[in-house]
């Protein structure tokens, strides 16, 4: 039975939509039966469809436009030298981005008048213009050919920005709905400036900027009427204005004065400024490169690169700050002089050092099967040396061979001119040369010659010794040839050049450089995996008990695996570590190099023993801007208010702080300095000594010898360079450290020191100044040091307290160094040939 509702109980939600929808209907059914009305509902319904299919189709996940407000073209990186001038860029598109103002007003009606007159009235899409482009597909559909655009300049920066070039219907459509959005987002101005810099012109160059640069060399604000009406019709296709190509540049001419009717039928010029442009000619320039100097840096500004990369990414997609798109500006202390200097010195080292070998072979090789010319360029080896060139093998005959080079010219190589020695195979290079083949010659008449590029290489590096800036790196003959950076990346024993750390190990733990220590033989338990090692010295014999000074000087390994055994191969290596040489085992073959390090590494510890045992790190570049001019490397950077003011305003001077922390004694620092200094004066590098200024420094020669070492310097700065294969193997029993390496730096460093002040090394706070007996070690009282090369009395530097308690009277220093000089003669007597020593055990270090 129904339960019975109250009468006034308020009716149900259900009952209430049934009883409304029946109302609705009977009031819509009278409507309903009239046509107009059926019709009318239809067709709103139809439009509201159509509506969201459209809204499905076309404006679904469209980009936002609010985001062209924070958008950022890429821009290439820019690095500047040590004072200041632009000197490299990485970059992948040419581009320089401009504000609206910056922008001559009669280039911008150029560029207006080629692609969008109306530009100023439209709100984004030019519907005439688009009338027409739809007629024009519609006649085109199964020609194959492409319809012409009608998109407003609105419209080029959507494609270009948002949605890419895509050709169909779907995505003009998209391009139309993105244009009317940006148009209520961005100015006229904010669009045009997207647009005159964002736009791709050709040759590489992207933005009119860029693309001024690219074809006339100068700026936009310098460009005459005729060159902003070409750069205006280049948007429609680059390719096709081609000024090298005959036909291209006939329709550049003929497109060109059709922009200039343009701008006289829309009274932006008068026709007296028509006609005289249309009388020039195009006037572009030939095709080159970006503005800077290719060559400028090699090895350097490929290592700014890779550091830069590390830190910022390479592409857009690894963030706002890459490399290739960021728009970086890094300050470098890189110096052209010195660079030029350096890379030179080492080069011409390698050639002296290679003179006589033969040839060593050709530089690279390339399948001719798919042209010679375009296989050639795509290999981008080339050489920047005393005009030296590559050239690719085309063919040979008995006679001569035809050359071909990058630019396409072709040459001849006479059989006469390649008579080198083939080192690999034997006969003359000539017969051994084949098709493809790249070779370096360089220019013999109305001929070329054949040229040889060292096989030897290395790799060299200066650095600031109270800063750690790199002036000047080179990594091996050409970066052309090899981007392999010898002077970063190449792991080398560095011989003797080890030993002053080994010193100042056994400075910190109780020696003193006048501490005698005995150049006599030594072997040593190694363990049952190692077994017995027994030492010696470079050219074999011994000289006795002698100064930690002298064996230092001499370069005697005996005395050095001696004390370090004596200190402890735990401490020696603890202070190798310390300076950024390298992470070793306690094992005595460390102490004479056997460990790999780099030349940047024993540059950066040589001059932390300058910077008085104060820590420094390398450093490519002083800091890091982005565009917009903040500085994002390094994250504490400060600057330096004050500094660059023109004139003192009274208040306290700026003053810098040391960077890094203590990591060795500084009196310790100075004591190896001081020692170090003895190398040039009489020891193995007596090859600089005629420089007369104060420098340390030490040779290196390792086992093989493989490599040969110097590095050293003066107070303010110091270099290193090492000399080897780099598939290490024998330089020859005469390469040493003195006769190879130390000419390079000498030729090097030479012009560089000219320039500069003669600063002594500055003792720090503590050294006590003794005068001694330079073999005995002992103290002498009334006796001066002299000016002599080899003094019987120098000042020696103590920490306090550990000065010789023992003396030596004068009348006994003559007869001291009377015997020390009959000694020497013995010694010499003793020494066998390299070729004799290098049969027996132990290494030359």
């Amino acid at each position: 039975m129904e339960e019975a509702r109250p009468e006034n109980a308020a009716p149900s939600l259900a009952h209430r939509l049934r009883r409304g929808s029946s109302s609705f209907r009977e009031r819509l059914a009278p409507h309903w039966d009239r046509r107009w009305f059926r019709w009318l509902a239809i067709g709103m319904g139809g439009f509201l469809v159509a509506i969201f299919l459209f809204w499905l189709i076309f404006a679904r996940g469209l980009p936002d436009a609010a985001t062209l407000l924070e958008y950022e073209p890429p821009l290439p990186t820019i690095v500047r030298d040590i004072n200041g001038q632009p000197v490299h860029s990485y970059a992948r598109e040419r581009r320089v981005q401009l504000q609206y103002s910056d922008y001559p007003p009669l280039l911008i009606r150029a560029y207006l008048a080629a692609e969008d007159k109306t530009f100023f009235e439209h709100h984004g899409v030019d519907i005439p213009g688009f009338v027409g482009a739809v007629f024009d597909y519609a006649t085109k559909i199964g020609s194959g050919q492409r319809a012409r655009g009608g998109s407003t300049i609105t419209q080029q920066v959507a494609k270009n920005l948002l949605i890419g070039d895509e050709y169909s219907p779907t995505r003009k459509v998209k391009e139309m709905i993105l244009a009317y959005r940006m148009e209520s987002v961005l100015t006229k101005q904010q669009i045009l400036e997207l647009y005159l810099n964002q736009i791709f012109l050709g040759r590489n160059a992207y933005g009119v900027q860029a693309a001024a640069r690219a074809y006339f060399d100068k700026d936009v604000a310098d460009l005459k009427l005729h060159e902003m009406a070409y750069m205006a019709i280049l948007p429609k296709g680059p390719a096709n204005y081609r000024p090298e190509s005959p036909t291209g540049h006939e329709r550049a001419l003929e497109r060109r004065n059709w922009a200039l009717g343009e701008m006289y039928k829309n009274g932006w010029i008068t026709q007296a400024q028509r006609d005289e442009a249309i009388a020039q000619p195009l006037g572009t320039v030939a095709a080159h490169g970006s503005g800077f100097d290719a060559r400028a840096g090699g090895y350097y500004m490929e290592e700014v690169r890779r550091r830069l990369i590390q830190l910022f990414g390479e592409k857009a997609s690894d963030g706002a700050n890459s490399v290739y798109a960021g728009g970086l500006w890094v300050r470098s202390p890189y110096d052209p002089k010195m660079q030029e200097g350096t890379a030179t010195a080492l080069r011409n080292g390698l050639l002296r050092f290679d003179a006589g070998k033969g040839w060593s072979g050709p530089v690279g090789k390339i399948d001719m099967d798919r042209g010679w010319e375009r296989e050639l360029a795509a290999s981008y080896i080339s050489v920047d040396y005393a005009g030296w060139r590559v050239a690719a093998v085309i063919s040979r005959s008995s006679s001569s061979a035809q050359i071909g080079f990058s630019d396409g010219t072709t040459g001849t190589l006479p059989a006469d001119a390649a008579q080198l020695p083939y080192r690999k195979a034997g006969g003359p290079a000539f017969a051994s040369m084949k098709p493809g083949d790249l070779i370096v010659v360089a220019r013999n008449g109305s001929s070329w010659a054949l040229r040889n590029v060292p096989e030897v290489s290395g790799g060299m590096v200066v650095e600031q010794t109270h800063s750690g800036r790199i002036l000047a790196m080179q990594g091996g003959f050409d970066s052309r040839l090899s981007s392999y950076n010898r002077a970063t990346q190449a792991m080398r024993q560095p011989g003797s050049t080890i030993k002053p750390f080994v010193y100042a190990a056994a400075l910190d733990n109780g020696m003193t450089p006048a501490s005698i220590i005995v150049d006599g033989p030594l072997c040593v338990y190694q363990g049952a995996g190692l077994g017995q090692k027994c030492f010696r010295n470079f050219t074999g014999g011994s000289a006795g008990p002698q100064t930690m000074r002298w064996g230092v000087e001499q370069s005697r390994n005996l005395m050095t695996v001696r004390a370090a055994s004596q200190t402890g191969m735990e401490r020696v290596v603890r202070t190798i570590k310390a300076m950024g040489i390298g992470d070793y085992q306690p094992y005595l073959s460390f102490a004479l190099g056997a460990g790999e390090t780099t030349v940047e590494r024993m540059v950066n510890a040589y001059a932390m023993l300058a910077n008085q045992g104060r820590q420094l790190s390398p450093k490519v570049m002083d800091y890091v801007q982005d565009r917009r001019g903040k500085v994002i490397w390094p994250h504490r950077w400060r600057a330096c208010d004050g500094c660059n003011m023109a004139n003192w305003d009274g208040k306290p001077m700026p003053r810098f702080g040391f960077e890094g922390r203590q990591v060795m004694n500084p009196m310790t620092a100075y004591q190896v300095v001081h020692i170090a200094e003895g190398v040039i004066q009489r020891g193995t590098a007596t090859v600089l000594a005629d420089l007369k200024r104060p420098l340390f420094g030490k040779t290196g020669t390792t086992n093989g010898p493989t490599n040969v070492w110097f590095v050293g310097g003066s107070p303010d700065l110091v270099a290193g360079v090492y000399v080897g294969y780099d598939q290490p193997r024998s330089l020859g029993g005469w390469a040493q450290g003195g006769r190879v390496a130390a000419p390079i730096w000498k030729a090097a460093m030479a012009p560089v020191l000219e320039t500069m002040p003669k600063t002594p090394f500055v003792a720090p706070a503590g050294i006590r100044m003794v005068t001694i007996d330079r073999r005995s070690g002992k103290r002498v009282y009334g006796v001066w040091p002299t000016d002599e090369p080899k003094p019987a009395v120098i000042w020696e530097a103590f920490k306090p307290e550990s000065e010789p308690r023992r003396s030596i009277r004068k009348e006994e220093v003559a007869a001291q160094e009377k015997a020390a000089a009959r000694a020497d003669a013995v010694i010499q007597r003793r020494q066998r040939s390299d070729s004799d020593f290098l049969q027996d055990q132990g290494g030359i270090y």
